[in-house]
């Protein structure tokens, strides 16, 4: 059962929030003013925080600036409940760190509903993730406050069409959106000073990218380009900013997914500068099998280009195809109209071990 402080100075509205969420089966504390509300949270580490704003004495801004000096409770989900109703009520609480505002007279729905919302963002906050797009994918839709299909996060969003091969953004440009792929497959590259490119990552249907210069408020590190006939949804910069500012646990995550996935680029790049050629080839084969292999039952046709094969295994087109040939008479692979179909999977697998 979670624990909720509630700090309010007027016995009525006490009494009355603590009756609901006693209902809805929430362990409740209270408080009848902020310094005695700063006692108990410190004390009891409650899991979510429900203070009104004027109070004598210590008010809400002063409970939550001290509440947030303290580390074992500057995480603890703040909501603030006051009948201050100004624009400049809202910018003040939200700036300081409060994840909601409630304001009088108020619905017992509309204090649950925000409530609910906000232990479920922090409940995927806490979850540990997978380091891949999937686990951010997973953190964006609870943080949008979405429980449904990635879709409606980006159902405002323009939906641009691109050709196979088409440029999304250049290295070095400035970026202005998170992308979200509707429809196709998309790389992202870096172009070494000889013209030679390394392919930094691939993208599916249902994958956001190009978030990492987003969050460092750099310039592209790396191009993005398509791979096929793409459908590309552009969030813009300012709405994913809201999202990410909405918390500092949500920063914090973030970090910690990114941080991950630069461990996982240092093992790849070690893996082409050291790993033999059929190794190469074949950790590029089955990353495309397990990257856009949808349908177990029927084999994945892997339709790239030889170029853009050769750039994810980090290795000449030249000694690509001749590598191929050499799986193909293993009867390690299969190829049909130039597209490889993975026969053997198994001892495919044993090559990169």
């Amino acid at each position: 059962m979670k624990t909720i402080l509630v700090i309010e100075d007027n016995e009525d509205i006490r009494d009355n929030v603590s009756e609901i969420l006693m209902l809805a089966h929430y362990s409740v504390l209270t408080a009848v003013n902020g310094m005695e509300g700063i006692e108990i949270a410190q004390k009891n580490k409650p899991d979510l925080i429900i203070c009104d704003i004027m109070m004598p004495g210590v008010d809400g801004y002063g409970v939550l600036h001290m509440l947030h000096k303290d580390p074992e409770t500057q995480a603890i989900p703040f909501i603030f409940l006051t009948s201050k109703s100004e624009r400049s009520d809202f910018r003040v609480a939200m700036e300081m760190g409060a994840d909601d505002y409630i304001t009088k007279p108020f619905a017992g729905n509309e204090l649950l509903n925000a409530i609910g919302s906000r232990f479920r963002k922090t409940d995927i906050i806490k979850k540990n993730l997978s380091a891949d797009l999937n686990g951010f994918n997973e953190l964006m839709s609870t943080l949008s406050g979405n429980t449904g299909s990635l879709e409606d996060l980006t159902k405002n969003s323009n939906i641009n069409e691109y050709k196979k091969r088409q440029s999304i953004y250049k290295e070095g440009a400035h970026p202005h959106y998170l992308y979200f792929i509707v429809k196709g497959k998309v790389k992202t590259y870096k172009t070494h000073e000889d013209g030679k490119d390394l392919v930094m990552d691939l993208y599916n249907e249902g994958d956001f990218f190009g978030y990492l210069s987003l969050l460092e408020g750099s310039s592209y590190k790396e191009s993005a380009e398509t791979m096929e006939e793409t459908e590309l949804a552009l969030i813009p910069r300012k709405d994913f900013e809201q999202l990410i500012n909405s918390n500092p646990s949500t920063a914090q995550k973030f970090i910690g997914l990114l941080a991950k996935n630069l461990v996982e680029k240092k093992e790849q790049l070690l893996g082409i500068a050291y790993n033999t050629l059929r190794k190469k080839v074949a950790e590029a084969l089955v990353s495309l099998d397990r990257k856009y292999h949808d349908n177990k039952k029927e084999p994945y046709q892997i339709d790239i280009s030889r170029d853009d094969l050769a750039t994810i295994a980090g290795t000449a087109t030249e000694s690509l195809i001749r590598t191929l040939s050499d799986f193909k008479s293993e009867q390690l692979i299969d190829i049909k109209s130039g597209k490889v179909i993975i026969t053997d999977h198994r001892k495919l697998e044993h090559l990169i071990r």
